[in-house]
């Protein structure tokens, strides 16, 4: 692209500048050519008009005029000054002087116009230019013709130089131009390099790659869009990356997840074949599969509610806030009296809007983590408010809280604080998924404030009020 446009501007700009030189010189000849000629009419017509005042005054004193004549035209051969100029005069179409016998003249130059009109001519001779101009003397001397031969070859060669000066000006001024064109095409070019460039480095995986960006010119405003859309690519890619390795993530753990019930299954069935088992050692070892199993029904249908949930669209109902929290305690009543939990609710609202069964199952599994997050005697407090103009419920624990830098995962299917205890109380690691999946249902944030040894607090804003 950069040299078909060096090429395509450097031709046209060569032929254009040249054509201009030749109209300039074309131009400068004709000058010369005309300044000559106008310059031999008027020496011939002086001439001519002096002739004829001699020729008259050699007949009034009788005196031949064909004897006279080499002497009455010896002083017109010197009358140009620079002595260039040759005189020859013919009677009835026969030479009778020539200052300068040594020039051939052409026939049609004694066929001379009757009216008097004289004839002009530019000849090229051995070299040189000439201008000759010819005409017939007035009557009665109208059988004289005289020929006045003007030498322009110094003028013509002095327009040759200059021409010649033209075209040499003329080949610096193309050599400086092609320097000057490929030094800007390069810079015009120079960013239609760096995108391409650019682009390579995208397309092999380098997206934080961007051009540079100078000036406030439309290349900059074009260098602005393609970094914008370098951004864009880039942040896409990350969202793509993130999202294919939490399902590998999520893969993974399902698998371990699976794994650890089925190895003990297997386990205790072929303990259960191959040894010799007391009723007790039966019924223990029925009893751990019939645990394992159960584990195992607990995750496929929380798997299923939160397929479930991603798909639901809710219809919203006003649900009464102590109502809601009355039956959430019962729910938990026999774990709540087992670690002798003290609970407290507080509420300044009448009612929430959403789904019973699922705000049920969302304060249900929160109010679980954070029993579970207690020791014995634990402390929850349970508030609904309005906070910053949302409504906002929030549940409150003095347990054993979590490292800040775990909380923005622990809403990740299969997430475990701690892997040994949530299985040992019987978690699949998708409760919280699943209340992150009702929180979004209902249009809301939930938001976990914990530190480690002074308990947890998580908060659900609802942006709308209905």
């Amino acid at each position: 692209m950069k040299h078909r446009t060096f090429l395509t501007t450097f031709l046209l700009f060569l032929f254009a500048f040249n054509l201009g030189i030749l109209v300039i010189s074309f131009t400068m000849f004709k000058d010369v050519v005309r300044h000559a000629e106008e310059r031999t009419l008027a020496e011939h017509y002086i001439m001519t008009s002096a002739m004829l005042k001699d020729l008259q005054a050699l007949e009034s004193r009788g005196v031949s005029i064909e004897e006279s004549v080499d002497s009455l035209l010896q002083p017109y051969s010197n009358f140009s000054g620079d002595k260039k100029g040759r005189l020859a005069l013919y009677k009835d179409d026969q030479l009778v002087y020539s200052s300068r016998q040594e020039i051939v003249w052409r026939n049609d130059f004694l066929h001379m116009p009757r009216d008097g009109s004289r004839l002009v001519q530019f000849e090229k001779s051995d070299d040189r230019n000439y201008v000759i101009v010819s005409g017939k003397l007035p009557v009665p001397y109208d059988s004289y013709a005289m020929v006045y031969v003007y030498d322009t070859t110094d003028a013509v060669k002095a327009w040759g130089k200059t021409k010649n000066l033209l075209f040499l000006v003329g080949l610096l001024i193309s050599i400086l131009l092609a320097v000057g064109l490929l030094v800007s095409l390069n810079r015009i070019f120079k960013p239609l390099s760096q995108i391409s460039e650019t682009s390579r480095n995208i397309a092999a995986g380098a997206y934080e790659t961007r051009l540079p960006v100078s000036g406030k010119d439309e290349l900059s405003e074009m260098a602005q869009s393609f970094n914008y859309m370098a951004e864009e690519i880039q942040r896409q890619m990350g969202e793509l990356i993130a999202a294919a390795e939490k399902k590998q993530q999520f893969i993974d753990n399902f698998a371990h997840e699976l794994r650890t019930p089925l190895t003990a299954i297997y386990g205790y069935a072929e303990y259960m074949q191959k040894a010799a088992l007391t009723e007790d050692d039966r019924l223990s070892s029925i009893s751990y599969i019939m645990s394992e199993s159960r584990r195992m029904q607990a995750l496929a249908n929380q798997l299923l509610d939160l397929a479930n949930l991603r798909n639901d669209q809710i219809i919203r109902e006003a649900q009464h806030v102590t109502d809601l929290f009355y039956t959430v305690q019962q729910t938990l009543h026999n774990k709540i009296r087992e670690k002798e939990i003290q609970i407290e609710f507080y509420s300044e609202l009448d009612v929430i809007w959403g789904d019973v069964h699922l705000l049920k199952s969302l304060f249900v599994n929160l109010m679980d983590n954070a029993i579970k997050a207690c020791g014995p005697g634990g402390h929850i407090i349970v508030r609904a408010a309005m906070e910053a103009g949302k409504l906002t419920i929030s549940i409150q624990d003095n347990g054993q809280g979590m490292p800040p830098e775990i909380l923005p995962h622990i809403t990740e299917p299969f997430y475990r604080v701690e892997t040994s205890r949530n299985r040992k109380e019987g978690g699949t690691g998708l409760g919280l998924s699943i209340c992150k999946q009702i929180v979004l249902l209902h249009d809301a944030e939930m938001e976990f404030i914990s530190s480690v040894g002074e308990g947890t607090t998580v908060k659900i804003i609802f942006t709308t009020s209905l």
